[in-house]
C-alpha cells in the first residue's frame, strides 16, 4: 500500500497576530503535492483564526490536549472542545510536553486513546535522548513508548507515529537519512510484530528534527520516511519547500 506523505509543522509557543498572517499567506500560496497532507499545529490561541484563513487543502492541529471532555482542568483543552472548533488533528507526546511538563509513556498512551476516541487523528511524538542513542539505546527508548501507546491503542487507522531524535530538535543536528530510515525501520517492525502487520504497512512513520527545506527531499526519498513533523522551518518561507519534498 502507498502510503500518503504527511507533513506535520509545530509552530511551538512561537507567533504574534501578525506572523500568524503571514504564515497563513505563505501556507495558503504553497503548492501541496496531491499525495501530501499538510497539517499545521499553531499555539492554542490562535488555533481557530489559522483555522479560519488557511486554504482547504491544509488541516490544523493542536499542539497538546487533555483526555476528559470537560471538567475543573484549568488550561487544558479538550478533544470535543477541538472537534467543535473545526479542528481535526493533535499533536501528543512531544518530547517538551514529557520533559518540561512530565508526561509519562503511559499518560502520552492515555490521551492518545482519549483523543481518538473522541474523532481526532494523533500525530503521536517518540525518540531518544543524545544520552540514550550514544549508550546503544534508541530502539528500546522508541520501542518502549510505542508499547505505551499500543497498550492504550487498539485500532492504529488514525495514529500518525513521529519519531523526533530529542538530540536533534532546535540543534542543527538532523540524524542522518540513513540512521533515520533504520530507527524507521525498526518502529515499522515493531508494529507488525506487536500491533498488526496491517497496522505497521498502513501507519505513517514522521521523522522531526531539525527538518529544513534542503534536507528534506533526501529524507523524504527513504522508503520508510512517511513525512516530517517540522518545528523551527514551519515557521519560515522554507515551509513550502518542505510541502513539496515528495514530489521531488
Amino acid at each position: 500500500m502507498t502510503r500518503n506523505f504527511f507533513v506535520g509543522g509545530n509552530w511551538k509557543m512561537n507567533g504574534s497576530l501578525s506572523q500568524v498572517n503571514s504564515l497563513v499567506e505563505i501556507l495558503n500560496n504553497a503548492s501541496v503535492p496531491s499525495n501530501t497532507e499538510v497539517v499545521v499545529a499553531p499555539p492554542a490561541i490562535y488555533i481557530d483564526r489559522v483555522r479560519q484563513a488557511v486554504k482547504k487543502e491544509i488541516e490544523v492541529a493542536a499542539q497538546n490536549c487533555y483526555y476528559k471532555a470537560s471538567g475543573a482542568f484549568t488550561g487544558e483543552i479538550s478533544p470535543e472542545q477541538l472537534k467543535d472548533m473545526g479542528i481535526n488533528w493533535v499533536i501528543i507526546g512531544h518530547s517538551e510536553r514529557r520533559e518540561i511538563f512530565g508526561e509519562s509513556d503511559d499518560f502520552v498512551g492515555a490521551k492518545t486513546a482519549y483523543a481518538l476516541s473522541a474523532g481526532l487523528g494523533v500525530i503521536a511524538c517518540i525518540g531518544e535522548k543524545l544520552e540514550e542513542r550514544e549508550s546503544g539505546k534508541t530502539e528500546e527508548v522508541c520501542f518502549r513508548q510505542l508499547k505505551a501507546i499500543a497498550s492504550h491503542v487498539k485500532d492504529w487507522t488514525h495514529v500518525v507515529v513521529a519519531y523526533e531524535p530529542v538530540w536533534a530538535i532546535g540543534t542543527g543536528k538532523v540524524a542522518t537519512p540513513e540512521q533515520a530510515q533504520e530507527t524507521h525501520a525498526a518502529l515499522r517492525k515493531w508494529l507488525a510484530e506487536n500491533v498488526s502487520k496491517e497496522a505497521a504497512n498502513n501507519t505513517r512513520i514522521l521523522y522531526g528534527g531539525s527538518v529544513n527545506g534542503k534536507n528534506a527531499a533526501e529524507l523524504g526519498k527513504k522508503e520508510d520516511i512517511d513525512g516530517f513533523l517540522v518545528g523551527g522551518a514551519s515557521l519560515k518561507p522554507e515551509f513550502a519547500d518542505i510541502i513539496a519534498a515528495s514530489s521531488q
